[in-house]
């Protein structure tokens, strides 16, 4: 039998790149959710956790005839000091405000994770990493914003824009450094395998 298909519930550049690197087949079919209907009491981990798995049931169900002939890949990445959460700015002030809030504090990075099939429930986890970055300074922050980088990332940074071992802001990784990019490729590998699917490619980041 066939490998089953592949969907990515997402048009993350660097979720695309990661599958990509680690050698995947798949196509690309973003999940246009409505994130205003995150439960209020939901921890961060839970957001993470709900919104992926949102995503994935949203595309398997666009394709309830294919039976096990499709795998849907959902993920979606949060921010969070203690309760609160940081996900994607909209506004250049929006940004600015989050990056001078996580500046000096060490942050967790946790990314849902949903893989599903059509007419089956989803198997879903949380990873999570450690991330501290060191407060910009006015001139740092100025010339970050002007550059557009903090657009479609959770926190308004991606540490994906610098090599990771000369990243100038970030002080500290603990964990996988793919998730703090946007998709733990380790654990990602595992549950795509046992859903039949197996990647050529190194999975590691850049």
């Amino acid at each position: 039998m066939p490998a089953p298909r592949l969907i990515l519930a997402s048009r993350s550049p660097r979720r695309i790149e990661l599958l990509t690197e680690a050698g995947y087949t798949f196509e690309i079919e973003p999940a246009d959710i409505d994130e205003s209907d995150v439960p209020i009491e939901l921890s961060p981990a839970d957001v993470a956790r709900f919104l992926a798995q949102s995503k994935a049931m949203a595309i398997a169900g666009r394709h309830s005839d294919a039976a096990n002939h499709v795998v849907v890949l959902g993920a979606d990445t949060v921010i969070a000091v203690g309760p609160l959460m940081y996900g994607k700015a909209d506004s250049i002030d929006e940004a600015r405000a989050m990056l001078i809030a996580l500046g000096g504090r060490r942050q967790e990075v946790l990314t849902g994770i949903s893989i599903c099939r059509p007419n089956q429930p989803p198997v879903t986890f949380v990873e999570r990493s450690i991330v501290e970055m060191r407060a910009m300074t006015e001139i740092e922050l100025a010339a970050y914003l002007a550059s557009d980088q903090w657009r479609g990332k959770a926190g308004a940074y991606g540490i994906q824009d610098h090599e990771p071992t000369s990243d100038p802001f970030v002080r500290l990784i603990e964990g996988e450094m793919t998730n703090v990019v946007g998709l733990p490729m380790n654990r990602v590998r595992q549950m795509l395998a046992e859903a039949g699917i197996s990647g050529t490619g190194n999975p590691a980041c850049k």
